[in-house]
């Protein structure tokens, strides 16, 4: 069974669960299915305003869709957490990935 067929179900029980929409997004990207990521990975990062790793993987889903402006900004947002949080390895990934776009 696809990893991401078990958070189906868990995102089926409790579709508000902010945790179980980033592990479907993460299993979805991870199985090659950016576009079908793209949702649950959006509800995980508003689901907090401080939470990098959803906003990482938003841009790199939306990148791999071909939305490169959504990407951009979800980088953006993301790389503003890595340096208020001190999070030096995704800051020099997400300035690699920015420096691309």
């Amino acid at each position: 069974m696809a990893r991401s067929e078990i958070f189906r179900r868990h995102v089926a029980a409790d579709p508000a669960n902010p945790l179980f929409r980033f592990s479907l997004g993460q299993a979805l990207w991870t199985e090659g299915d950016a576009a079908g990521a793209v949702e649950h990975l959006r509800l995980a990062a508003a689901s907090k305003a401080d939470w990098m790793m959803p906003r990482i993987l938003l841009g790199k889903s939306l990148l791999a869709a071909g939305d490169r402006a959504g990407a951009q900004a979800a980088f953006a947002d993301a790389l503003a957490l890595a340096v208020a949080q001190g999070h030096e390895e995704p800051e020099a990934e997400l300035r690699a990935l920015l420096a691309t776009l």
